[in-house]
């Protein structure tokens, strides 16, 4: 049951990541491919009746692990308390610089709260690249199970390590660049005229340039965790995960050469769900790995909740996960179709 809930967390957290991932994207892109005030405003419009919902995955996210994974949720959040607040903010300047950016036609209020977008975005996208990092690498535990990460210490993988290092900050570099991959690719979907194009065009050179870097980060993972290579190849789990990302990929270039923006997006998505829940299955069943000598690794089943709590949340689940994939179908639906530079104000 532990494993199944494993398995549910990372969903969870990975669904959040590919759908408010591409406005992770957007909002990167929103200084590079516009040209003016109306269309940095186009970009807002096109994402912006959406970006609340997907944080409920966030939440939820958040719920599950309260439920399913109590102990993993004391030492995390304790552990990564810095981070924790430092995304935070940056999800609540986002809010608030979508909400109040367009409410005064004021050159300088408004250029302040595209400027604060912008920033936040790329700042979202690094903290969640280099929180993945670090789990990869691990985080220094200790034997009572407790850790605590500064923002650096010596940038080595071993020992008392920091939130940033050489790897972090290279799985927080390859975020950037595949998230901003996704946004420039839903963007069109989303959008018309001059942005569309740019777009299109961007896209596919950032998913090109994403290649090699998933090669470099992949040499560089089995680098810092060798045995992550044999917990890939016994784990079928991971076999499934890692062809969904192939078939992403192959969605992803079709889209591109017959114009198919829709598959494109769901090419897009799928590769990002493949990469992540690969990656989740590589790793467990540890789901703390220490980089101290003590090798005080903290895995699933010791984290997890009793087992008859597990089987009670799991029949209360299913239905909410229905209605949340009815839901997210059903607003994707009513806000389908492309936004013009033309549109309203804000």
């Amino acid at each position: 049951m532990s494993a199944l809930w494993y398995v549910i967390l990372a969903f969870m957290l990975t669904t959040y990541v590919v759908l408010d991932g591409r406005n992770f994207g957007t909002g990167i892109l929103h200084w590079l491919v516009t040209r003016n005030r109306q269309e940095r405003r186009q970009i807002i419009r096109a994402i912006g009746p959406l970006w609340t919902w997907h944080e409920v995955w966030l939440l939820g996210t958040g719920g599950v692990m309260m439920m399913a994974f109590p102990g993993f949720m004391a030492v995390v959040f304790s552990g990564y308390y810095l981070a924790l607040f430092l995304v935070l903010w940056c999800i609540l300047l986002r809010g608030i610089s979508l909400e109040v950016g367009g409410h005064l036609d004021d050159p300088l209020w408004q250029t302040f709260w595209d400027a604060v977008f912008g920033l936040s975005n790329l700042l979202l996208a690094v903290l969640f690249g280099a929180a993945f990092g670090n789990v990869i690498r691990g985080v220094p535990l200790k034997p009572d199970g407790s850790f605590y990460l500064t923002f650096f210490t010596t940038f080595r993988v071993t020992g008392q390590v920091g939130l940033l290092d050489w790897f972090t900050l290279s799985v927080a570099a390859f975020a950037v660049l595949i998230l901003t991959a996704h946004g420039a690719t839903y963007l069109t979907l989303r959008t018309e005229g001059p942005i569309h194009d740019r777009s299109r065009q961007l896209a596919w050179r950032l998913w090109l340039a994403s290649i090699p870097l998933f090669l470099l980060m992949t040499g560089m993972t089995w680098t810092v965790r060798p045995e992550l290579l044999s917990g890939f190849m016994h784990r079928p789990f991971a076999w499934v995960n890692a062809g969904l990302a192939v078939a992403g990929g192959v969605a992803l270039a079709l889209g591109f050469k017959r114009n198919r923006e829709r598959l494109a997006v769901i090419g897009s998505s799928g590769l990002i769900y493949g990469i992540i829940m690969t990656g989740a299955a590589t790793l467990y069943p540890v789901m703390l790995y220490s980089t101290l000598p003590e090798r005080a690794h903290l895995s699933a089943e010791a984290l997890c909740a009793p087992e008859h709590s597990l089987r009670i949340a799991l029949v209360w689940w299913i239905p909410a996960l229905i209605l949340s994939l009815g839901y997210v179908a059903f607003l994707s639906r009513y806000y389908s179709g492309k936004v013009g530079a033309s549109s309203e104000h804000d």
